[in-house]
């Protein structure tokens, strides 16, 4: 076997085994390597028999006095007893439906068991425990056990011995890590660390391990990070110059006085594409803080320029909000704006509704004849052909696969100016490792007519009174969002569903009341029609999925109630409490949750107390892990970190300066980490 061995070919491992493997991602003996456990359980102390305690996880060993297979008459189970002893006495062993062990284990058999101590009429017995013969290098009893992501009808047992088997390949590992920094980082060997993380001889082998893992994995992410803006800096741009009379005197025409923040970041933005290296800019700022105005501004310089302004959205919804707000904001200047989605096909300055079939020369034809393009994954469909692209605005941009957008990058002769926009504030030790390669402008500051959201967590008991509440705001004039989990009732999560909620609140709650429901499983002209009730405030009540995160606009809406919360990342619960507050009248943030865990309402009730984004992003990351909360797995870039700790400063600082050093003294001198660095970097496109 060898590292691109496919793990059926281990034995005992057959077909219906191979398939469920092949659902949590491992196809290869290297995939089983790198398939790390997410706990521990420790039965590496042995006691005697007579010091167990009840409700206690131990490991004994002792010798096999009486087996036995019988049939229980009421459940219809296979039930095997044994009765274990050593020189402090005797216990019990039952184990249900696996008549198999009488087959594997004979009286007299010396054998570790571990599992966790249970009482019963009879006394102290183990139920269900792990066994192996005392003869054999010990995998699942006797050791610190490794716990493993698993699925449906795969157990511990069958995948410790899968990687057992792996690690026979083990020496097929080539060190990745110069000896410099090994040595100087007091780091072990990764053929050790890899040992150590799946079968531990101790908890100090085990930190060992994840200390060098944890570099590993950040190190590596430095150097991708070098190497793409390396490679960002070798590439030719448009050179787009400051047109400075006619951007100001833009800017005296918009109706409200820019931030201080919003000035700062446009005038980075304008300066970075004057230049012909690319700009590969991130524009992070806080749900409401003006960053489409700043996109909007560098957009009118690059046509000024004869180039063309691209800008991609997630959603129908929020590209059709573009697309209008972008008519209004440049309606007194000469610029062709088209909207570009999959229902409407083509809608030319807001005026004309194009025809849904045109073929691929007419499509090109308005693609072709306008300034500022504004659509959603749409945009890289093979059959559209652009003029000349000086800018791709990517707005949301952690929603989109990495392959959509190195294909829209892709339809430009030269290497347009790259500029990202995300309202999921990003912490710093995140965003040093993520987008190390990008340079990052931040909007802090909010309009300053924006009133502040008052935020509670309501418990079971007061929710009548807050549907009072609720119902006196409706009767002055206001509205209300309610964001729920899921779309239908689940009885197995017992979470709070679109439907059910609509339910409620249509019959018993609000009867006299249009409410109307929403999710993204609806058809684009039902979203429509529901969203135009909504905006004409014919419908008070709009219950919806997470649909509504982004790209919903309405002013008059004051109220927002999240049923659930605790399903949601602080993150996310921002985001949706931005959806309120947009207009002149006070506005609310109600999080419902039938949790009664204690860890969960301390986490909601810091929502209560900050309306920082950053805070509560540094918040999620620390105590909820990075997961997905800020959209980076799907890209791939953020695949390859399982073990190290991304609010780690201090380590991802080390790794940056260790990632630099490589790049200076030369990358073709350390041929595995380029190796392994141009690997990743052909399926990573960083925006």
């Amino acid at each position: 076997m060898n590292l691109d061995t496919t793990l059926d070919k281990i034995y005992g491992i057959g077909p219906t085994i191979y398939k469920k493997l092949q659902k949590i991602g491992l196809n290869t003996i290297s995939d089983a390597i790198f398939y790390y456990p997410f706990r521990y359980e420790d039965f590496s102390h042995l006691k005697q028999i007579n010091e167990l305690v009840n409700e206690e996880s131990a490991t004994i060993k002792g010798k096999i006095i009486l087996l036995n297979n019988k049939r229980s008459p009421r459940k219809k189970m296979n039930i095997t007893e044994m009765l274990l002893g050593d020189d402090s006495g005797q216990i019990q062993i039952i184990w249900f439906n696996q008549p198999y062990i009488k087959n594997i284990l004979q009286i007299g058999d010396e054998i570790f068991v571990s599992g966790v101590v249970k009482k019963s009429l009879l006394g102290l017995s183990l139920i269900n425990p792990n066994y192996e013969k005392t003869n054999r290098d010990t995998s699942h009893t006797a050791r610190i056990i490794p716990i493993y992501p698993s699925t449906e009808h795969l157990s511990q047992k069958q995948l410790r011995y899968i990687i057992k088997q792996s690690l026979s390949c083990i020496n097929e590992l080539h060190e990745r890590l110069p000896s410099q920094i090994i040595k100087k980082e007091n780091l072990i060997e990764i053929k050790e660390a890899i040992k150590q993380i799946h079968f531990p001889d101790n908890y100090k082998k085990l930190d060992l391990a994840k200390k060098r893992l944890s570099f590993d994995e950040i190190f590596l992410l430095s150097c991708l990070s070098k190497f793409i803006k390396k490679q960002n800096i070798e590439l030719s741009a448009p050179q787009i110059n400051f047109k400075e009379k006619q951007i100001k005197d833009l800017v005296k025409k918009i109706p409200f006085k820019l931030t201080e923040d919003q000035r700062k970041a446009t005038w980075q933005i304008l300066k970075d594409i004057s230049h012909k290296i690319p700009m590969n800019r991130l524009l992070e700022g806080d749900v409401g803080s003006g960053k489409t105005i700043v996109s909007f501004i560098c957009a009118y310089n690059v046509i000024l320029n004869k180039y063309q302004a691209i800008l991609m959205s997630p959603t129908q919804i929020l590209t059709k909000q573009h697309f209008e707000n972008a008519v209004k904001f440049f309606k007194d200047y000469d610029i062709n704006i088209l909207l570009f989605t999959n229902s409407d096909r083509l809608l030319f300055n807001g005026k004309k509704q194009l025809a849904q079939k045109l073929t691929k020369k007419e499509i090109n034809k308005f693609v072709k004849k306008s300034d500022f393009i504004i659509g959603t994954h749409s945009l890289i469909q093979q059959n559209v052909e652009f003029k000349n692209i000086g800018l791709i605005i990517i707005d949301e941009q952690h929603r989109f696969g990495v392959k959509q957008r190195q294909e829209l990058t892709k339809k430009s002769d030269i290497s347009p100016h790259f500029l990202s926009m995300t309202a999921t504030p990003i912490p710093r030790s995140l965003a040093l490792t993520i987008y190390g390669d990008l340079d990052i402008s931040k909007i802090l500051q909010k309009p300053a007519n924006r009133k502040k959201i008052i935020t509670k967590f309501v418990y079971s008991r007061n929710r009548t009174k807050a549907y009072e509440f609720i119902y006196n705001q409706i009767q002055n004039g206001r509205q209300v969002f309610v964001v729920c989990p899921l779309i239908n009732e689940s009885d197995k999560l017992g979470v709070k569903s679109v439907m059910s909620e609509y339910e409620k609140l249509s019959n018993d709650i609000f009867p006299n009341l249009k409410i109307e429901y929403l999710h993204g499983k609806m058809k684009e002209t039902e979203k429509q029609k529901i969203l135009k009730s909504f905006s004409d405030n014919e419908t008070k009540i709009l219950v919806s999925t997470s649909v509504i995160e982004v790209g919903i606009d309405f002013p008059n809406v004051t109220i927002m109630i999240i049923e659930g919360a605790d399903r949601f990342g602080l993150a996310s619960l921002h985001q949706f409490r931005g959806r309120v507050g947009r207009g002149e009248h006070q506005s609310f943030c109600f999080l419902f949750s039938e949790s009664n865990s204690e860890k969960s309402r301390k986490r909601l009730e810091i929502l209560t107390k900050t309306d920082n984004g950053f805070e509560l992003a540094e918040y999620d990351l620390k105590f909820r892990g990075s997961g997905d909360l800020y959209g980076i797995k799907q890209s791939g870039f953020m695949n390859g970190v399982k073990i190290a700790d991304l609010s780690d400063l201090e380590l991802i600082k080390k790794c940056n300066i260790w990632a630099q050093y490589i790049f200076e003294k030369g990358l073709e001198k350390f041929p595995q980490i380029k190796k392994e660095i141009e690997l990743l970097s052909s399926d990573i496109h960083l925006e």
